[in-house]
């Protein structure tokens, strides 16, 4: 069991909360606060379990959407037949860069809707399309400007 202060616990009850906000299941949002103040670079499966309290079963499901979500990654050492779980640090431009997709993808789906949609609503068209415009500006320019931040980092 990893000790924790009562300020770490409270902090991965904050991360949690936060991922449950952004529609992952709360033991989701705990696992990733557990394995972001962790002052150890790995956790196992058992780790987890004892340290948050929860299920096999929920940290089985928990691990198994994070893996797929390409957030955490586990590793294995040789003579152990354990999986130790991180966090997927490496990695987060890329995350930016798809969740930029995923706007652009939920733009297109807007735009088809007002095309659908006709002139029956022109109050809801022009308020849609102001939504789909910024989206697409976004989408446009968080890339660059992850590129001007990484130039920036460089110096």
């Amino acid at each position: 069991m990893t000790n924790l202060t009562q300020e770490q616990k409270q902090l991965i009850e904050k991360i949690g909360i936060y991922h449950e906000q952004q529609g992952f299941p709360p033991v989701v949002g705990r696992i990733m606060g557990l394995l972001y103040v962790s002052d150890r670079p790995h956790l196992s499966f058992e780790e987890i379990i004892d340290t948050l309290n929860i299920s096999k079963s929920a940290t089985s499901n928990a691990l198994n959407l994070l893996l797929q979500m390409r957030l955490i990654e586990y590793t294995t050492f040789s003579g152990d037949r354990k999986r130790y779980f991180s966090a997927l640090l490496e990695k987060w431009h890329q995350e930016v860069v798809d969740k930029m997709g995923s706007i652009l993808a939920f733009s297109s789906l807007l735009r088809k809707a007002n095309e659908l949609r006709g002139d029956s609503n022109p109050g809801m068209n022009e308020k849609v399309l102001e939504r789909i415009e910024f989206m697409e500006f976004l989408s446009r320019e968080v890339p660059l400007l992850l590129e001007k931040w990484r130039k920036e980092r460089k110096k």
